[in-house]
């Protein structure tokens, strides 16, 4: 009996231990399951939730892919002569869609390529050019029979569109290549490429047809650590050739352009950063302004004003529009969800009062534009392209994230009506991201969005100063958000172990001044930051293979000896540090590259991936090109071993590494594309 009885206490006791070893594995899975969630937030605020990171937000996951919608994006718009039928480009459905206005319904959707961009129409509306970004060329679309009926081959990731007089020739701003291509329309091709600014946007023609103006959204480059510089780009149409190159400092990310019908003046979107000073002016309420460019023609001058009040900023406009009438102007402010209405003839009646030497002033004054806007209409996610009805009483909005057009009453200033465009009613997480990306509602006073820094989730090749450690010290480059999935850690120093971390509290804290996003919130923008994928390399061949510059450049950056045979140390090697698949071995170092004003030398390895397209380059910007990195800021190969590289070894260098990360493209241009590139 004693012993039933000790052999109870016995099993007892093993159970008592068992069960305690499991909750203390539990606790200890627990705690390390809770560390984790701390050290890749950033926060003790974030909740035990395993699934946004390890399902969701993994690219290709499962059930990323069972929440997957197509969506159409509409981007731009154009109006058949007889108000009868409405034009939309869908970006990311690839088609243009052909919409009834009278019954706000869509009747067809016509197939464009991958990303179609701007549409106009000829030949009194029975023809329409629409840019193909992805594809390099421009449709031809016969609208009789609602088909594609040619492709034009032009530059690179072709934006903005526009026709001669007498729709012989056809305009178009190529952003990648940072070129102009004039086509031929008789014969379909491309005749001439006009070198232009940096990342060439939109296209317009003046009312007397003598000139294309062409907005560029870089800045051209400048010397380091100097405010911006973007350009108009002005060709003559008779000479087909750069006759102007008007300068807006401080200026970048011009994008929508128009002409009052009498041509004497020219409106552009554009941004005004404050890149240089630190982020502490967010909350003095002018580290980024958003304004117009106003050309005056007849007095040749350039005028900057801003479109934001003293306490509220509209961030990143998008379209201007100029009514038949001349009276008044249209701006679309992507990043706040509003239309823009400007009395031009207040406007005019400001540049021909205010004095000559006070007008620069203006350009940072938030207090006149209250002079100018009349009205701030609301719309719906993200409105882009605007177009009128010919007869001018009702203004098409494209609402983006909304698939949707929306209809504004000209006459009473007022949103009445708007086009399902028929695009998912739901809102997926990577959607609602995309939404968060491109709106500028979580900082303070709307001051800008992630898109105001980071067009289209890459960068606005600028640098800014972000730290709270004084005015110019540790200024860093802006790096491009694609293709960042599995590339952690992020930031130039490399403390943020994710992506939570960056956009989450420390965002908060030191750049949009406001609280931080809510957890569902921040997984979404994560998940369309992960989302983000590179464009087409174009200088690799469509088959993917090398040509032999980029073979021979590939031996020099896998090499293990210098020209002389001596051996070079790992940690001299290119491909120590950046081992592919993605060129990167997720680990700091100190190459020798700390700035006069940085605080520490070591930094974060970033990955390659489309590297030809990320200038400048270094963590603060210094150096203007990749060959610069080597030549200039490279004396004690601490930054690999390269000192004894032919100036024609260093040219095979660089063709390699222009041909890392994203997918093969064939369009690499000909040596006959090359002679006919003008440079003004």
């Amino acid at each position: 009996m004693n012993g039933e009885r000790q052999g109870r206490l016995y099993m007892a006791a093993a159970i008592t231990v068992a069960v305690m070893a499991i909750a203390a594995t539990v606790a200890a899975v627990h705690s390390m399951a809770r560390g984790h969630v701390v050290y890749m937030s950033g926060t003790e605020a974030a909740p035990m939730n395993c699934l946004p990171c390890h399902a969701y937000l993994e690219p290709g996951g499962v059930l990323s892919r069972l929440s997957d919608e197509d969506y159409l994006s509409p981007l731009d718009l154009a109006v058949s002569p007889d108000g009868q039928r409405l034009y939309v480009t869908a970006e990311e459905g690839g088609v243009l869609l052909v919409v009834d206005p009278t019954e706000r319904r869509v009747r067809e959707a016509i197939q464009i390529g991958t990303q179609p961009h701007k549409v106009i129409l000829a030949g009194n509306g029975k023809t329409a050019y629409v840019s193909d970004r992805l594809s390099d060329n421009v449709a031809v679309v016969d609208l009789v029979t609602a088909s594609k009926v040619r492709t034009l081959a032009v530059g690179s990731a072709p934006a903005g569109l526009a026709l001669s007089p007498d729709e012989s020739y056809l305009y178009v701003a190529n952003t990648v290549s940072n070129d102009i291509s004039i086509v031929d329309l008789e014969s379909g091709t491309e005749i001439r490429r006009l070198v232009a600014g940096q990342n060439p946007y939109g296209v317009g023609v003046s009312p007397d047809g003598g000139q294309v103006y062409v907005t560029n959204r870089l800045s051209n480059p400048v010397p380091h650590r100097t405010p911006p510089v973007s350009e108009i780009t002005v060709v003559d149409v008779t000479k087909q050739r750069v006759v102007q190159r008007e300068q807006l400092r401080s200026a970048h990310v011009v994008e929508g352009i128009d002409f009052t019908p009498s041509g004497d003046l020219a409106l552009v979107t554009l941004t005004r950063p404050k890149n240089l000073l630190p982020a502490t002016q967010v909350g003095r309420g002018w580290m980024i302004t958003f304004g117009i460019g106003v050309l005056d023609r007849d007095g040749n001058r350039v005028v900057q004003l801003l479109l934001d009040d003293v306490n509220a900023f509209y961030a990143d406009p998008y379209d201007v529009l100029i009514t038949p009438d001349g009276q008044r102007a249209f701006v679309t402010h992507s990043g706040a969800d509003v239309v823009s209405v400007l009395d031009l003839v207040e406007l005019r009646s400001l540049l021909a009062t205010v004095p000559a030497d006070s007008l620069a002033s203006y350009s940072n004054n938030l207090g006149v534009s209250g002079r100018y806007v009349t009205k701030r209409i609301r719309t719906g996610s993200n409105p882009k392209g605007l177009a009128l009805s010919p007869d001018g009483r009702r203004l098409y909005v494209a609402e983006r994230f909304e698939d949707r057009v929306s209809i504004i009453d000209t006459d009473r200033l007022e949103l009445v009506g708007s086009i399902d465009l028929g695009g998912p009613r739901k809102a997926n997480r990577i959607r609602r991201g995309q939404r968060l990306f491109h709106n500028a509602g979580n900082t303070f006073q709307g001051q800008f969005s992630c898109r105001t820094c980071h067009p289209e989730g890459h960068h606005d090749a600028l640098t800014y100063d972000l730290e709270p450690d004084g005015l110019g010290l540790n200024i860093v480059n802006n790096l491009s958000l694609r293709q960042l999935a599995s590339t952690a850690p992020y930031k130039w120093t490399g403390k943020n172990a994710s992506l939570y971390r960056q956009c989450g509290f420390r965002f908060a804290k030191w750049l949009t001044r406001t609280e931080p996003y809510s957890v569902d919130d921040l997984y979404s923008l994560v998940a369309y930051i992960l989302s983000l994928s590179h464009t087409p390399n174009r200088f690799r061949d469509e088959s993917g293979s090398l040509t032999a510059a980029q073979l021979r450049g590939r031996t020099i950056f896998e090499r293990d000896r210098t020209n002389d045979g001596r051996t070079i140390p790992p940690e001299g090697r290119c491909i120590t540090c950046h081992p592919p698949p993605r060129f990167t071995n997720f680990q700091t170092a100190d190459v020798g590259t700390k700035g006069p004003t940085d605080t520490d030398g070591v930094f974060d390895t970033p990955h390659l991936d489309n590297l030809y397209d990320q200038g400048p380059y270094l963590h603060d910007g210094r150096a203007a090109t990749l060959e610069q990195i080597w030549t200039r800021f490279n004396n004690n190969d601490e930054h690999g071993v390269a000192n004894d590289l032919t100036k024609a070894q260093l040219n095979d260098l660089m063709e390699y590494l222009k041909t890392l990360g994203g997918s093969s493209h064939g369009t690499q241009r000909s040596a006959q594309s090359y002679e006919n590139t003008i440079q003004d």
